[in-house]
């Protein structure tokens, strides 16, 4: 897939970057060009949260707009390329639990559900419970109910250590706001308990169905185990 330099007033040869297991991630000098599933309205609803992580001490690349004013072209986003070394998540726990505080009256990301909702409705996000086999939704529903209740938040929902980078001036970048909806905050626990882990495996198998067909069914494999 080629990108649309000119959109965004970039030339060069893209060099593409480790990770984006579902998504082409390319860097073009200063930049990092990514495709996306998004809508525009999805990607717009970014903007609050990155000034919410910022503002509790997470540098966030915001997205680039394109010469016509818009995030998506073609179906590929731009932002900042930003430098740094993989950092464990547990070094921004506090601020993590910060971010999660000050994000509860952020409504729901545009297109997504949360694991709640899922226990009735049949889509939301990645996910599409409707191509599922039957026995394994109803397994997936039962982790979802059984996560402890507490008020939804924003949760970033890929906190590893390739998407958490320090900078040699020590500016912490939380990086891949793919998977960012309001949510139950356990899924950015960084030791989840037994429940919140059975939870988000359940979810990771309900995203990678369709797009990781043969990653889905492994872990399907192991949540039944």
């Amino acid at each position: 897939m080629t990108p649309p330099l000119g959109a965004w007033g970039l030339t060069g040869t893209p060099v593409p970057l480790p990770g984006g297991h579902r998504n082409v991630v390319l860097r073009v000098g200063d930049y990092v060009l990514k495709t996306t599933r998004r809508s525009e309205t999805a990607l717009r609803w970014l903007g609050p949260v990155h000034d919410v992580a910022r503002a509790i001490g997470l540098n966030a690349p915001g997205l680039v707009p394109d010469n016509r004013g818009w995030l998506v072209c073609d179906g590929w986003t731009c932002e900042p390329f930003c430098p740094g070394v993989p950092t464990p998540p547990g070094q921004i726990g506090a601020k993590i639990a910060a971010f999660h505080a000050a994000t509860r009256n952020i409504p729901q990301r545009p297109g997504f559900a949360d694991a709640h909702t899922l226990l009735t409705a049949p889509r939301g996000g990645d996910i599409d419970l409707t191509r599922i086999p039957e026995p394994l939704v109803a397994q997936m529903r039962k982790a979802w109910a059984a996560m402890p209740s507490m008020p939804a938040c924003i949760v970033h929902a890929d906190l590893n250590p390739a998407n958490i980078l320090t900078a040699p001036d020590g500016t912490i970048t939380v990086l891949d706001w793919d998977e960012a909806r309001r949510d139950h905050k356990g899924f950015d626990a960084i030791e989840p308990d037994t429940a919140t882990a059975r939870a988000r495996l359940a979810w990771e198998i309900a995203c990678c169905w369709e797009i990781e067909p043969e990653r889905a069914r492994a872990l399907a494999h192991k949540m039944a185990g």
